[in-house]
């Protein structure tokens, strides 16, 4: 019954979000408009309408990410291995807003270009509000493979699915526009693996990472420096965890060289049913010998 009463609210703050977003200046042409007008920047390779119809602190992680990677920029912002999807054809389920966050969520054959007979799945657009105009954030994909009755719930309007997912909700908080980082010395990557835990990672105090109950890598920004670096990680129990799985945390250097390994320079290892620290600090050191190792020499 808690449940059920608990899914009702839910279901009823949605509703009342999305009809204040959908009656503010008809929010949903506007982000269609600022989507449609991205993507044609995005498949021109047209850096300057990307400037403008991009949140600013999107901007920079995507400036950040990129001279981390020691790759041109703006240039390599339209290195993607897709283009991004049109709306055409999908079928729109909703646009919710909260402050200056908005969320418009479509459901149906989303095509990235790639080749193959596309499926029906969920696409979330974020936008974000900068100076009275509405900017393009980020897109979410959600595969829906493994989830055929939310794809009937969806394909009939129902929209449980997006009530219940937080990812489909606008924080109402615009995220801090982070402080842009000189282009890096080595390129870095910082791997977890994370089962039933929250790993939060932070390298030289620019670089801030967020693992949840994965196992996945990350480019460092700013990436690694001669000399030693710096890596502080705090970790917690996620809710279904049983705290005491295997866990690593990594960091590796990149070559820049065909054909050379990456080099692992920094890990911290928890066994199995062995109890991790909850936060701690580490360093690596970046020396002759490993730029050597690096150059392929």
């Amino acid at each position: 019954m808690v449940s059920l009463v608990k899914r009702y609210i839910l279901a009823i703050t949605a509703m009342l979000v999305t009809i204040s977003g959908a009656q503010d200046n008809n929010l949903r042409p506007v982000v269609e408009k600022t989507y449609q007008v991205w993507r044609e920047a995005m498949i021109r390779k047209d850096s300057a309408a990307w400037q403008r119809t991009t949140a600013s602190h999107r901007r920079m992680e995507v400036r950040n990410r990129i001279v981390s990677e020691k790759k041109p920029f703006p240039g390599a912002v339209f290195m993607l291995p897709a283009a991004p999807p049109p709306l055409t054809g999908l079928k729109f389920l909703e646009v919710r807003q909260k402050g200056p966050t908005a969320k418009a969520s479509y459901y149906g054959k989303i095509d990235f270009g790639v080749g193959g007979t596309p499926s029906d799945n969920l696409l979330v657009l974020a936008f974000v509000n900068e100076g009275g105009r509405w900017l393009y954030d980020r897109a979410d994909f959600v595969n829906l493979e493994a989830l055929p009755e939310v794809r009937r719930e969806l394909a009939a309007g129902d929209l449980k699915y997006l009530n219940e997912t937080p990812e489909a909700r606008p924080s109402g908080k615009v995220p801090d526009c982070p402080i842009q980082a000189k282009p890096a010395k080595y390129i870095a990557k910082v791997y977890v693996f994370s089962p039933g835990r929250e790993v939060k990672v932070q390298i030289n105090k620019i670089s801030r990472h967020r693992f949840a109950n994965v196992k996945d890598a990350e480019i460092v920004t700013g990436g690694a420096v001669d000399g030693p670096n710096e890596v502080q990680y705090a970790i917690r129990k996620l809710p279904g965890g049983t705290g005491t799985e295997a866990m690593t945390i990594r960091v590796y250097l990149l070559a820049e060289v065909e054909g050379v390994k990456p080099i692992k320079a920094f890990e911290y290892q928890v066994q199995e049913n062995q109890a991790p620290k909850s936060s701690g600090t580490g360093t690596f050191n970046v020396d002759a010998a490993m730029v050597k190792q690096l150059m392929g020499k």
